[in-house]
């Protein structure tokens, strides 16, 4: 009997167009990159965890609080091929959960929905989350990503912009706020690095528009994770806001 190994990936880059360096910035005494290191602690459902990176200053300092770092290429254009480079070095891992880098409050349990949904359902090749309800503000705004879910759960399309179109004489279709964290079994993820980036991923600068385009299904798992990313330095002020609240 064939034993399923979930590893969970934390991929993590020094140059941030936006925020460079981010993955050591400083928020409440602590890296960013160990807040995220310390919510996959607190998981039941991954066999492993690893950090991914081409940097030997976030590799030292992720070593440093006990991590398992695995060094990449320096040339991969986007997480996932980080990650997918990581995963092939372990020879018997059979799903990896890709965990943002710059999600310190990403919830627990979340990731080990993720984790039990996609190692006990072999129909599944990739995974994500959404968060429902989105106000107006997040839905007018291009950094947040939108998506809208048929009824089995899988992921009809994501986008920047406002979807679906509002119709004022008809009642407003649910839309929701994606959430940044993938699962993939590794058979997948290894396709999914192959394939071309596709017309929709390039135009929406959304990497999982790729699998959708070459007729992959993503399912959804539905969360009341809230939690917020850091994409600048105002928003790791936020975080630590929070979290020194709730210490």
């Amino acid at each position: 009997m064939h034993t399923n190994r979930v590893l969970g990936i934390i991929p993590a880059r020094w140059a941030s167009t936006r925020f460079p360096g981010k993955p050591l910035h400083l928020i409440a005494g602590k890296p960013l990159i160990e807040h995220v290191w310390d919510q996959c602690k607190k998981t039941q459902n991954l066999d492993e965890i690893l950090i991914a990176t081409d940097d030997t200053r976030i590799a030292e300092r992720a070593k440093s609080f006990g991590a398992k770092v695995i060094m990449t290429s320096d040339d991969h254009v986007s997480g996932t091929d980080r990650i997918a480079e990581a995963a092939k070095k372990d020879q018997n891992c059979t799903h990896i959960i890709n965990i943002q880098g710059d999600e310190p409050l990403i919830d627990p349990d979340l990731i080990d929905q993720l984790a039990e949904k996609i190692s006990n359902d072999s129909s599944i090749c990739m995974i994500t989350a959404a968060v429902p309800g989105i106000n107006n503000l997040d839905l007018a705004n291009s950094n947040v990503v939108k998506t809208l879910i048929d009824k089995e759960n899988n992921a009809i399309y994501f986008s920047r912009s406002v979807i679906p179109h509002q119709n004022s004489e008809s009642p407003a279709a649910p839309c929701y706020r994606h959430k940044g964290i993938y699962g993939y079994t590794k058979d997948f993820l290894l396709k999914f690095v192959r394939w071309e980036p596709s017309p929709l991923e390039l135009a929406e600068r959304l990497e999982q528009l790729r699998a959708i385009e070459n007729g992959a299904s993503i399912h959804v798992i539905i969360t009341d994770d809230n939690s917020i990313g850091v994409d600048t330095p105002e928003q790791a002020i936020m975080v630590e806001q929070q979290i020194l609240t709730n210490n």
